[in-house]
């Protein structure tokens, strides 16, 4: 099944698209690879999950974060591109978790995009290669940030 189609499946409910916030673009293509910059979690009202893990977010809450995420990148992608289907693969995946000095579950919060893309390219396209780090902050206290590379299919 194609993407687009999975996401009807899934009832996916994508937040609007970002607008970058400083210089630089949502999602660059070289070659066949779509570089899609670093998101926070916007929900479909606009507004953004803040707050860091560990503290104000328990692991489940990031988690959820982190799926947030990857709808917005979902919706940068279908921007973009004109349509998911485009998207052959998902080649890599950084996540920047908001957490305090002694977090150490960094890899669950971002399983919270990683599960959202095997759900929608399958578990041979959807699964990237992946770091998961912890920060000190991230801009306007969100509680995750993510970018990804993704292989393009030119059709």
């Amino acid at each position: 099944m194609n993407p687009e189609a999975r996401v009807l499946e899934l009832k996916l409910e994508l937040p609007p698209a970002p607008k970058p916030v400083a210089v630089y673009k949502p999602l660059v293509i070289s070659g066949n690879l779509a570089y899609v910059s670093g998101h926070g979690p916007l929900k479909t009202d606009r507004t953004l999950i803040t707050g860091r893990v560990g503290a104000d977010l328990s692991v489940d809450q990031g988690k959820a974060a982190a799926r947030q995420v990857g709808l917005g990148i979902l919706a940068t992608l279908r921007s973009q591109l004109g349509s998911l289907d485009r998207v052959k693969r998902v080649i890599k995946v950084l996540g920047m978790v908001n957490s305090t000095p002694d977090f150490k579950e960094h890899p669950a919060v971002i399983n919270g995009c990683s599960e959202l893309f095997a759900e929608v390219w399958g578990p041979d396209n959807g699964i990237a290669a992946r770091s998961a780090v912890g920060m000190g902050s991230l801009p306007g206290n969100i509680a995750v940030e993510i970018e990804a590379i993704f292989e393009l299919e030119w059709k």
